[in-house]
């Protein structure tokens, strides 16, 4: 006989010719020579050759086992001391009782939502990632959750987990933030006919997500169709010259048409207005000229209205200096003043004839 000790926190078994026999827990005991005893970690899972259905018909080994049953369409979760270890996947699994105290959750991945009691932290781990479906609602979005192509409920912002499986799942997002939707390069026609470009812009918001995602398809273009219809409403109506006159009140017109429309998409809009109204080549030309032609007609105006106000001055002081004989003399003084500045000497050549002419300029007359 062969004398073997097995220590605490370990668990023997005799197998015979490859054939389990009996289980040996701590303690000193005596096998036969034709034995062989396979000393096992009570702290680690049990893992045998022989099958577990053989090995627990011995009662006193199953009292010591503890058995977890997955089934095909399910997982496990293995905690051990309630700490999360691994995901055990279909299958039977054997953990010793006694030193390392085991617990498990047990999830059927045949449905999508995790009704299970899973600490949010767990779902993190890269052992548990490829059995989930994971979707991320920003703090300015919702999200629209479709499960089998229904209508399931409406998401706000955080982090959602769901069980990967054959069931479709879809997250549409909209974003709740003021938005802009451009109009670029509309060609319409006013109502003379004349043909341009428009540029519009509109800022919006969505304040329905269930009216904008779900009643309607695509509201962003549906919003962008009736914008155009109301702008082409709204240009129709003037002559190129009214329309450039009343641009600005294209806004009031297109939010008054918008109210009760936008609404039904499940949006707001917030403000609009038109960016640049782009003139045909030949039209363009033709206005330069006409403003050209407008400022030349003001600027001879303004020449007119200044020759006529310089000539009645100029008439005013010629009445005055005809009933003033001084003031005559002083305007001579004052051209003589100027005269003089532009000329460094005078030389005066012949009789006193000369002499006598500038007396009478600076001496008054008696």
């Amino acid at each position: 006989m062969l004398r073997k000790r097995i220590n605490t926190g370990k668990v023997g078994l005799v197998f015979r010719n490859g054939e389990y026999k009996r289980v040996l827990t701590a303690g000193t005991w005596w096998i036969s020579p034709f034995e062989e005893l396979v000393r096992y970690d009570m702290d680690r899972p049990f893992h045998s050759a022989i099958s577990l259905n053989i090995l627990l018909r011995d009662e006193k080994l199953a009292e010591l086992l503890e058995i977890v049953e997955v089934q095909d369409n399910e997982i496990a979760l293995q905690y051990e001391d309630g700490k999360f270890k691994t995901v055990l996947t279909s299958g039977r699994y054997a953990f010793w009782k006694g030193i390392v105290n085991y617990s498990f959750v047990k999830s059927d991945l045949s449905k999508v939502e995790i009704t299970e009691r899973i600490e949010k932290s767990t779902f993190e781990r890269r052992e548990l990632l490829p059995y989930l479906r994971v979707f991320v609602v920003e703090s300015f979005e919702k999200g629209v959750l479709y499960i089998d192509g229904k209508f399931e409920r409406i998401l706000t912002n955080g982090t959602y987990f769901f069980w990967k499986n054959s069931t479709p799942v879809k997250v549409d997002k909209v974003d709740l933030r003021q938005l802009q939707l451009e109009l670029a390069g509309q060609e319409i026609l006013t109502k003379d006919k004349a043909a341009l470009r428009v540029n519009f812009v509109a800022q919006y918001k969505v304040v329905d997500i269930e009216k904008a995602m779900i009643v309607n398809k695509e509201f962003e273009k549906q919003l962008y169709t009736l914008i155009q219809l109301a702008l082409r409403e709204f240009i129709g109506t003037f002559s190129l010259d009214e329309l450039l006159e009343r641009k600005e009140s294209v806004a009031d017109f297109i939010m008054k048409s918008l109210s009760t429309k936008a609404n039904a998409l499940g949006v707001e809009v917030m403000d609009c207005g038109i960016r640049d109204i782009i003139l045909p080549g030949e039209v363009k030309e033709i206005m330069n000229q006409v403003l050209v032609a407008q400022k030349q007609a003001q600027a001879n105006v303004i020449m007119r209205r200044e020759e006529t106000a310089s000539t009645r001055s100029l008439l005013n002081t010629a009445q005055l200096m005809e009933s003033n004989e001084m003031l005559f003399k002083l305007k001579e003084m004052e051209y003589v003043e100027k005269i003089a500045d532009k000329i460094g000497q005078i030389t005066v050549a012949g009789n006193g004839q000369v002499l006598d002419q500038l007396k009478s300029i600076f001496a008054p007359t008696k």
